[in-house]
């Protein structure tokens, strides 16, 4: 699962694959997407492209697909929000946008832009599906101390590892200052349509089925009533 970072620049490293990293920067602001040149960061440098997600109306892979998180009909009994109908960043009060700052880097050679591009397209997608959960989620969170947030985090640690397994860490992630330069655009991010496959030597091994990395669902009720139960 990606990490969140709240205004906090992170950068996310591989242990076995040293050239390889992601660097992740988010800001929010009380607007529908329209803030130019929001990132002062010496991370934008050279060819970069802008890409703007509708969390009601993009489309997202199918088997991520689930009814009672599509925004397009999902109603918030706690806040009145929903269902998105067609335009709704022009007139939907109150209004926040999530920019995020991404920049992939793999450098080796003969592989790097297709697995630049591959590993953005699966950035695009999590954030896409994150996004729509954070909406369509509301009534969980809503009225939450930031306590209760802390104890859900635990909780749903807890029983992700429980469902799919505790796996050695490969992949670390340290904040890093906030850079002050101002430049243009990403170095890495793909200035040529995006890639859906992965490259071979991402693709799970053939011989064996895929085995799921998170499982379907991992809401605040279904964690209350495990503990229930226990």
């Amino acid at each position: 699962m990606m990490l969140m970072c709240h205004g906090v620049p992170a950068e996310y490293t591989c242990s076995f694959l040293p050239k390889f990293s992601i660097y992740i920067e988010t800001k929010y602001e009380d607007n529908c997407g329209d803030s130019e040149n929001i990132f002062h960061s010496d991370k934008i440098l050279g060819d970069h492209e802008v890409s703007f997600l509708d969390i009601a109306f993009d489309e997202i892979p199918e088997r991520y697909y689930r009814s009672l998180e599509d925004p397009r009909f999902f109603s918030s009994a706690k806040t009145g929000r929903g269902p998105l109908r067609e335009g709704w960043r022009q007139h939907t009060r109150p209004i926040m946008c999530s920019y995020k700052l991404v920049s992939v880097k793999f450098e080796v050679w003969g592989l790097q832009t297709r697995v630049e591009q591959f590993v953005h397209k699966v950035i695009r997608d999590i954030l896409l599906i994150g996004h729509r959960q954070a909406f369509t989620w509301v009534d969980e969170w809503c009225g939450m101390t930031m306590e209760e947030v802390r104890r859900y985090e635990r909780e749903t640690q807890e029983a992700t590892n429980e469902l799919i397994g505790l796996v050695a860490p490969t992949i670390s992630v340290s904040e890093v200052e906030q850079p002050t330069a101002t430049h243009s655009a990403p170095a890495s991010a793909p200035s040529t349509p995006l890639s859906d496959e992965a490259p071979d030597f991402l693709a799970p091994p053939k011989t064996r089925p895929r085995k799921k990395s998170a499982p379907e669902t991992l809401t605040l009720p279904a964690l209350r009533e495990r503990a229930g139960a226990e």
